[in-house]
């Protein structure tokens, strides 16, 4: 019995970084938080054991399905909204977990802590970066509709020219009716707000979605 206290550690300490990571992902609400997070890493660490138990001549086969088997958990946490794709850190954060666990399970404790650490930094702190970043440079999708005319969407773009957005131009429609317009604009927050203060007073739109 004895020789089991070590991997009854193992799944403990295993437990506790998933709680680590999984607690800051609960903080903010994320798809993959405290239990999944924590189910990971000791999944991934039980499994890891056992490959070492079990495949004493080839242990890596076991422990490598496991890295297959998370792929396809994360796969599941990546979602695409609009023209937008979401999750993919939720989904990597779940492949990290997993490999935090694989090294508690191969005994490896200072990695899988340094490794732990090294993902709450970039989760927790490195997040205020990237708000910067997407404050300074967002990119948006824009549709107008507005009358029948030949020359309506090339003014809009005119505006945009004017904020110093960077222009990719979508799909143009035109009926006898409308017109309908489609960019994707890339600029500073406050550019955006600008823009769409302009549009919603502008009486030729008759849809606008940002």
């Amino acid at each position: 019995m004895q020789s089991h206290y070590g991997e009854v550690l193992n799944i403990i300490i295993a437990m506790l970084l998933g709680l680590m990571i999984g607690a800051e992902r609960e903080y903010r609400s994320k798809p993959a938080g405290l239990r999944t997070l924590m189910l990971v890493s000791v999944g991934s660490c039980i499994f890891t054991m056992l490959s070492l138990k079990i495949g004493i001549a080839n242990p890596d086969r076991l422990a490598a399905n496991i890295i297959t088997g998370i792929g396809f958990l994360g796969a599941g946490a990546i979602f695409k909204d609009d023209n937008k794709i979401s999750g993919i850190t939720t989904a990597t954060t779940i492949w990290v977990c997993a490999a935090l666990g694989m090294s508690v399970g191969s005994g490896h404790l200072i990695l899988a802590f340094v490794g732990a650490i090294s993902v709450l930094v970039v989760l927790s702190l490195l997040v205020f970066l990237e708000n910067f970043i997407d404050r300074s440079s967002r990119t948006r999708d824009y549709r107008i509709v507005c009358d029948s005319s030949t020359s309506t969407l090339s003014n809009y773009e005119l505006i945009f020219t004017d904020n110093d957005f960077r222009i990719v131009r979508g799909s143009q429609t035109v009926t006898a009716v409308t017109c309908t317009g489609r960019w994707q604009l890339t600029g500073s927050q406050n550019q955006h707000q600008q823009l769409v203060n302009i549009l919603l007073k502008d009486p030729t739109i008759k849809e606008l979605d940002f």
